[in-house]
């Protein structure tokens, strides 16, 4: 692990020309695309990540897994390091295959990561969730099997609402996603609808590989937060049993904003684990 931290912290601390660069003395982490969304009305900004062997021209013929991620401002550098020292060939590591991440950066999150409105005074966008994953489904993932050496292989990463986002994801019959990595993910905002869509899971549904990452928020939180995860976690369990592929994990020394990092490196191991390893 301490190397995983070294090279993390090289890569976050590095010169800003480190994300963009295009001078021959720097490092290129990715690059910037727009798509333009006719479902959602509207132009969306991509960061993308190429592992290193993307332009070996020894590598011409390989193909990649996709990371699609959420709040892609926020989160692009560090997933982007952590997925490029778990896949690593240099350092040989192979936790992981050598990924493309795809972050999306955010226009509206209230609206793009929820599947249901709240009642509150003041006007809201909220509830347009099924329509952002249509959006991605729909057109962004055809159009990156289009630009890139893919293969059909896909995870999605939330983190808070895009978690919300990212466990709806995973309950529902979603062909185009293999793993769902969720990151706190805010469960409180429609639970009652979540438990019900529980209760309608098909094999389908559920076959597909969950690691839900819980913070601690304290005391004050707790009926919210991580009592709710259990909850939900258990539900499942007592409808699907052994037939879930999921894992839990409680980082207690982390809160909100800390556990993003940690839960990704621990995520991304457990979702790339081979059965027997």
């Amino acid at each position: 692990m301490k190397y995983f931290f070294a090279y993390l912290f090289c890569v976050l601390l590095g010169p800003t020309q480190l994300l963009f660069g295009q001078d021959e003395n720097t490092i290129e982490l990715g690059n910037t695309l727009s798509i333009h969304s006719q479902i959602l009305n509207e132009d969306r900004k991509l960061l993308v990540s190429l592992p290193d062997s993307y332009q070996d021209p020894s590598k011409a013929n390989s193909t990649y897994p996709i990371i699609i991620l959420l709040d892609g401002f926020v989160h692009f550098k560090t997933t982007s390091a952590i997925v490029g020292f778990m896949g690593s060939r240099t350092n040989r590591n192979y936790l992981m295959p050598e990924t493309i991440v795809v972050a999306i950066e955010n226009v509206d999150r209230e609206r793009d990561f929820t599947v249901t409105k709240l009642k509150t005074k003041r006007p809201n966008t909220m509830g347009g969730g099924k329509n952002f994953l249509n959006f991605i489904e729909k057109e962004l993932i055809p159009f990156l099997d289009d630009k890139y050496r893919t293969t059909s292989h896909r995870t999605l990463i939330g983190h808070s609402l895009g978690g919300l986002l990212t466990i709806n994801a995973y309950l529902d019959e979603n062909k185009l996603f293999d793993t769902y990595l969720a990151i706190d993910p805010s469960i409180w905002w429609d639970q009652t609808v979540m438990l019900e869509k529980v209760r309608t899971t098909t094999q389908t549904s559920i076959g597909k590989k969950l690691y839900l990452a819980t913070a601690n928020q304290g005391k004050a939180n707790y009926e919210r937060n991580k009592k709710r995860h259990d909850s939900f976690i258990a539900f499942l369990q007592e409808r699907w049993g052994e037939k879930l592929k999921i894992k839990q994990d409680y980082f207690e020394k982390e809160d909100h904003r800390s556990v993003p990092l940690p839960a990704i490196y621990e995520g991304l191991k457990y979702l790339n684990k081979i059965v027997g390893q």
